[in-house]
């Protein structure tokens, strides 16, 4: 489970591009709480703070608690040509909170896929998965086997099994997350030999 994230900060008061620009030289980044039936908040945090946070891989999976409320990020606007932070979106949540999140997937049991042993190749079609947890128990990534693979097969959302209370926020379809293919070089060389047999 990921977890718990803590970032302090301050008010904010004056709003609009100079101020926030201001902020910025002063290493400091402004931000936004909102949600939770209350008036959205204007704060600004320590950006190496920040920078930290957004190092860990789990910056958008967990619950931050800013200034004692509890949060989630939901957007980070970064700077195109430096990268650094120039704004961040928090959304308060309640303790409980159902939350809609991005969770990473990490595969295992490689060496038990023999369509990879053979060569193939696992083509990761899903990186993260959307899903509906509750905020107490965000899980920080989900582990998929792709043990029993073969080449040509399929991995779908059906054959997950996701954390207790965790759902896919995709319900309409069972959607592909991976396959394994045939290397390129084993497909070229069927190609080839195809068209030789057609001339031939």
């Amino acid at each position: 489970m990921s977890d718990t994230l803590t970032l302090s900060a301050e008010t904010r008061d004056r709003a609009g591009k100079g101020a926030s620009r201001a902020l910025r030289r002063e290493g400091r980044v402004p931000a936004v709480i909102y949600g939770n039936k209350q008036d959205p908040q204007s704060i600004h945090v320590n950006e190496r703070e920040l920078q930290k946070l957004l190092n860990t891989g789990h910056f958008f999976n967990s619950v931050i608690m800013v200034n004692g409320e509890r949060t989630l990020a939901k957007d980070v606007a970064f700077d195109v040509v430096s990268d650094r932070p120039l704004h961040v979106d928090f959304l308060r949540i309640s303790e409980h909170a159902t939350v809609t999140i991005e969770v990473p997937i990490v595969f295992v049991d490689e060496e038990a896929s023999p369509g990879l042993k053979r060569g193939g190749v696992l083509n990761i079609v899903r990186h993260e998965l959307e899903l509906v947890v509750d905020a107490a128990s965000m899980p920080d990534q989900i582990e998929i086997s792709v043990a029993g693979l073969e080449i040509g097969d399929s991995l779908h959302i059906s054959a997950v099994t996701l954390p207790a209370g965790a759902t896919p926020s995709i319900t309409d379809r069972d959607f592909t997350i991976a396959t394994v293919v045939a290397p390129s070089a084993l497909k070229s060389s069927d190609g080839e030999a195809e068209a030789e047999s057609a001339e031939g």
